[in-house]
């Protein structure tokens, strides 16, 4: 079994490794914001339980043990935030720490009960795919509103950025899961777009259109 520390390094390499692989030490020490040598530290530690493969100044992977170990909890992570959303009203920028600490619950049969309980959810709050107790995601398909062009639209399905703040200003703007939304308007100064949305227009900064993910 592992710690909660171990558990949170685990789910660490897993999103780091979706960027690049393997990942660096300092890739670590800069999520966690704590020194290299302590990354390393855990890292061995993590080498001799067989959950990483770590080589001195290469990088780390994660085994087919530690990958597993790693979805699992990023699944219990996203049932969580589900269940804190529909079932006990939270807002999707508020469920995340809550979910951090729920993740590390031990119990199979607790997370088998939860995803029956919400009726086998394929995504979180933030439209992030939950993988099933076999680790296996769902075929997701997206594409980023700042790639649609002038009357082309969808629902949102997800975002890729899931800050506090973010995800407060999305809500003020009623750009929420399910939403649907058309392109009437991209400025050539910024790159700013006009959307239509539920009969009226808004306009978003590129920089918001880059992390909203558009089911067409």
């Amino acid at each position: 079994m592992q710690s909660f520390t171990e558990e949170n390094y685990l789910k660490i390499i897993y999103h780091l490794s979706e960027l690049s692989n393997p990942v660096q030490t300092n890739a670590i020490a800069e999520r966690i914001q704590t020194k290299a040598a302590s990354v390393t530290d855990m890292l061995k530690k993590l080498s001799e339980k067989g959950l990483v493969d770590y080589v001195k100044y290469q990088g780390v992977t994660l085994t087919a043990k530690g990958k597993l170990t790693a979805i699992n909890i990023v699944r219990k992570h996203r049932l969580w935030e589900v269940f804190l959303t529909q079932k006990l009203n939270f807002k999707w920028d508020e469920v995340h720490d809550v979910a951090e600490e729920l993740e590390h619950i031990t119990s199979d049969l607790l997370v088998e009960r939860l995803d029956e309980f919400l009726e086998f959810p394929k995504v979180d709050p933030h439209g992030d795919p939950i993988p099933d107790r076999d680790g296996n995601f769902a075929s997701l398909s997206f594409v980023k509103l700042s790639k649609l062009k002038i009357n082309e639209g969808g629902a949102i399905t997800g975002v890729s950025e899931h800050s506090s703040p973010f995800l407060k200003h999305l809500e003020k703007l009623g750009l929420t899961l399910g939403k649907k939304i058309v392109v009437t308007e991209i400025i050539d100064f910024d790159g700013s777009v006009e959307l239509k949305v539920d009969q009226h227009k808004i306009n978003i900064s590129r920089e918001v259109a880059k992390h909203i993910l558009i089911s067409k």
